[in-house]
């Protein structure tokens, strides 16, 4: 199990379910894994995008941190150039 902190607003994670069908709790699996993360140029806080695997489905969530926290923004499917970026990355390591 990961040791990081995660933490997100329960009605955000409703809208996401209905709207991706990704539930956060699901999506923090990503971070046990090998991640490829990216700014993200939304919002006015500072926001990253990561791309990581979980049960062989790659899944990109914006987050921030908080504190000590990682906030979950949003999950979803990983679109196919966070796809393509993502095996890349990782193929050149194996």
């Amino acid at each position: 199990m990961s040791t990081l902190e995660f933490e997100w607003h329960d009605d955000k994670n409703a809208l996401n379910r209905a709207k991706h069908g990704i539930d956060f709790e699901d999506a923090i699996a990503i971070f046990e894994g090998p991640l490829l993360v990216r700014p993200s140029h939304r919002g006015d806080e500072e926001r990253f995008v990561a791309v990581g695997s979980a049960e062989g489905v790659e899944i990109a969530v914006v987050y921030t941190q908080r504190d000590s926290a990682i906030r979950l923004i949003s999950a979803r499917r990983a679109r196919r150039n966070e796809r393509e970026a993502y095996r890349q990355t990782f193929a050149e390591r194996t």
